[in-house]
């Protein structure tokens, strides 16, 4: 176990750290909103009208999107049941309309099956390597898919310092629900209160708090001063501020 510090916060006898994916460790802002607008004007070809709406609702706005939208903290599932609640509204049965929206988020998928991944932030493989080689156990637990995880992992190499490559695959578990954390941590083999959460969106910190992790570090790259961090033990603005400490 070691001590981690970051700016005047100490966590005591931490055994492992769960990171979030999206906007934590990778830089997938404008390929999310890539994807939201595909899948808006894919949904409008089908049922005219819906794209723009669609578009608010996913959080795109001026050319990027909201961090603590629909888009950027939901899974997959969340994004094509509220994709359906808008097509419904036009009529439509709701089996219907998830049919519909279902198509839509499916055919963007495929058109965005072979794009360039999104890079990492910078510095993030570096914290990774000096974290694992401390001792620490890591594991990344995302609201994308376990196989967007490991895609991910696979994409940037980091299968030697990442032990836990989870994500959202159960219509039942979503972020902030606590049984994910739990599980992750049954997976690491280690226990909550030694385990610490970093994301950069509510969602991870409620989260994190509510199955009782030794602490939750809200992340927003470059500015930690966001109001959706608040309730985070502490929020920081790059992951090199998450330093291990002599006990």
């Amino acid at each position: 176990m070691v001590s981690i510090k970051c700016r005047d916060i100490t966590f005591s006898n931490i055994q492992a750290i769960i990171f979030d994916k999206d906007g934590t460790l990778e830089d997938s802002q404008e390929f999310l909103r890539l994807l939201g607008l595909k899948r808006s004007r894919l949904a409008d070809a089908q049922i005219p009208g819906v794209g723009e709406p669609l578009q608010m609702a996913f959080g795109i706005e001026s050319g990027s999107i909201d961090p603590t939208g629909l888009l950027a903290v939901g899974s997959r599932r969340e994004n094509e049941i509220v994709a359906a609640g808008y097509i419904a509204e036009t009529g439509r049965g709701w089996l219907e309309s998830l049919n519909i929206a279902g198509r839509a988020f499916d055919e963007a998928d495929e058109m965005f099956k072979n794009a360039s991944s999104s890079p990492m932030f910078v510095g993030s493989l570096e914290v990774l390597k000096y974290l694992s080689e401390a001792g620490l156990k890591l594991g990344i637990l995302s609201a994308a898919t376990t196989a967007a995880v490991q895609k991910f992992v696979k994409t940037h190499e980091l299968s030697d310092w990442i032990q836990l490559e989870m994500g959202v695959d159960s219509t039942e578990l979503n972020k902030p629900n606590p049984r994910l954390f739990l599980q992750a941590c049954e997976q690491l083999g280690v226990n909550p209160a030694a385990t610490l959460m970093v994301g950069d969106s509510t969602g991870d910190i409620q989260m994190g708090q509510n199955a009782g992790a030794a602490g939750c570090i809200g992340i927003c790259w470059g500015n930690a001063e966001v109001s959706h961090l608040e309730k985070a033990d502490v929020a920081i603005a790059s992951l090199d501020e998450i330093i291990i400490v002599a006990d």
